[in-house]
């Protein structure tokens, strides 16, 4: 069983802020298969499907942000799944401008309170994550507090389109297996970066 879990913060006050972008992928994910979200277990609202011809369970942990790495520990070993082979985890990004996505592995939480609390449960940073970026064009003051705020128009249509990448990028890891994932998307964000000057 392959576990793609998406972070974000349960309650209808926070469904469409830059921190639950997790969640949305997620939603997402499963609005393209038909599925929906909505089991619940292990402290998450799951759903089971195929992706890729492999099984998969697709998960929103309901333990708020901070105290994630709760729910993704108990669906690993409820699952007899490993982090470094069966799990992926779908996050908001601060450090990256709205728009852009990459796809790492063993690297630090960078400060994410959820990835955080997922290498601190499961003793391990070697799982994969993709990193949706959020920054705002602007510096903001407070970064807890625009992760909080709910978006803007704009940027919600700028992340429609994100969420669909972010799907994509699950198939392909799962089709492809992440070395050829990561070299397609991280790159198409580099040379994005670039033609920016």
């Amino acid at each position: 069983m392959k576990l793609i879990v998406g972070l974000g913060n349960p309650g209808i006050e926070y469904q469409f802020t830059p921190h639950n972008l997790g969640f949305l992928a997620i939603d997402r994910i499963a609005g393209n298969l038909g599925v929906e979200v909505r089991n619940r277990q292990c402290r998450a609202q799951t759903a089971r499907t195929v992706i890729a011809d492999h099984m998969v369970l697709l998960a929103k942990p309901e333990t708020f942000m901070n105290l994630s790495g709760l729910a993704v520990r108990e669906l690993l070993r409820e699952y007899e799944a490993s982090p470094e082979s069966d799990l992926i985890v779908i996050q908001d990004e601060l450090d990256f401008p709205l728009g852009t996505l990459r796809i790492h592995t063993r690297r630090s939480s960078a400060g994410h309170n959820g990835i955080e609390s997922i290498i601190g449960a499961l003793n391990t940073q070697d799982f994969l994550r993709i990193r949706i970026g959020v920054a705002p064009e602007r510096k903001v003051g407070d970064g807890a507090e625009y992760l909080l705020a709910p978006m803007k128009k704009k940027e919600l249509e700028v992340v429609d389109g994100m969420l669909n990448t972010a799907a994509e990028a699950v198939k392909m890891i799962l089709k492809d297996g992440p070395a050829a994932a990561m070299n397609r998307f991280n790159r198409k964000e580099e040379a994005n970066e670039g033609n920016r000057d």
